[in-house]
Formats: structure tokens, sequence, C-alpha cells
């Protein structure tokens, strides 16, 4: 009998919580931009991540977007989790037909790459890793990387789990920029702690930034 009791605490929380979810519908007027699936919550069952272009437009910017995390439940999709705070509009930065966006689920984790130019010369491209745990979507891990066409390539990566942080700086020169002084290239790893990991929903990228040992330079993430 013992062996059992697992089996039907996991089948009652499941059933309880089918019927908290909401039924998935497509928004109106808005429009599929990718969709990948995965385990999430490690139950060995995939969940869907569908992501739309909503009917919503911001000047200059095309459209804002919007995700939603899905669960296949009873042959029913249900939404699990939604958010319209991460990711880039449709035509954000300077060339739109250049942006880059990719989610993926890797390691029961939800993966979400973004990369666009903030100028003719700037490229900016961010990584940033969610995990389920204690109920929730927190935020272990970003990547941002800050490159221009030849001055410089830039790199900071945080791993909010372990508190590890690289920064990575390249200088390089430039044509017909000869008598620029190229700054030393910098690499410096240390330990930060980060308490308490940062739920999705509250998660603003740009918004968040803690001190540089040693340094009067701020990391912001």
């Amino acid at each position: 009998m013992k062996k059992w009791l697992p089996f039907f605490f996991i089948l009652l929380i499941s059933i309880l919580h089918a019927q908290e979810l909401k039924d998935f519908s497509v928004p109106k007027n808005a429009t599929k931009v990718l969709e990948t699936e995965g385990d999430l919550d490690k139950d060995e069952l995939n969940e869907t991540v569908i992501v739309y272009n909503t009917g919503e437009k911001i000047e200059y910017q095309g459209y804002k977007r919007k995700f939603y995390i899905l669960k296949k439940i009873n042959g029913k999709l249900k939404i699990w989790k939604e958010n319209s705070s991460l990711l880039e509009s449709s035509e954000a930065g300077f060339y739109p037909e250049s942006n880059q966006l990719e989610v993926s689920i890797k390691n029961n984790c939800l993966v979400i790459l973004q990369s666009f130019f903030t100028n003719s010369r700037h490229t900016d491209t961010s990584k940033h890793t969610f995990r389920f745990q204690n109920g929730d979507f927190y935020l272990i891990g970003a990547l941002n990387t800050f490159d221009d066409t030849c001055e410089f390539n830039f790199l900071n990566d945080i791993n909010f789990s372990t508190g590890k942080v690289i920064i990575d700086e390249k200088y390089s020169d430039c044509d017909g920029d000869e008598d620029r002084k190229i700054p030393k290239d910098v690499h410096n790893e240390f330990f930060h702690k980060f308490s308490p990991l940062i739920k999705m929903d509250d998660f603003r990228i740009g918004e968040n930034k803690f001190k540089i040992p040693d340094s009067k330079k701020e990391i912001t993430y």
C-alpha cells in the first residue's frame, strides 16, 4: 500500500492543478512567431511554449510579444504561465530584419535568447535561463554580450544559483583609427551573493544591477 501512496498523491495534485488552469486559445489578432516543447517540471511530460506577436503595436518597434507555457491535460492545452515583459518587440533595434529570437528548453530550464542592433555598430545579445522550482519560475542565469563592429566585445555571465560572475572585455583596433589608444583587455571572475532569486514575473531586463568588487563599475542585467 505504501508504494501506491506517492502515485495517488501525484495524481491528486495533477487533478487539482488541472482544475485551476485556464483553457488555452489563440489570442485575438495574434500571429505565432515560434513554438517549442520540453519538460520543465521533471514530470516526464513535455510542456509547449508558444511565442506570439500580439495585436498591440508599439511606435517604431513593431508588435509587442507574449509567450505562453502550456500543459496538455486530458487532451486540452492549459495555460500554465504567460509573460509579456521579457521579450523585445517584433521590430526593436536599428536593423529589425537582423533581430534574433530563440526559445528552447534545456536541462528542464526555459532559455530565452534575444539579439538586436542598438545602433548601426552595436549588437546587444542576451540569454536568460529560468528554472521551475518552489512552485514558480526563477531566473538562474543571465548572459549578455555587447559587441561593436570592430572596437570591442563585452561579456557578462551570471550564474545566480552558484553566485559565479564572469566579466570579459576584449578591445581591438579599427581601420582608419590608428591614433586611438586601445584599452587593455579585462577578464574577471568572482562570486556575488544573490538572495533571493528573482521570479520570472518580477524580472525586467536592464533594471537590476550590482557593484563589481574593487571597481567603480556596475553590472546591469
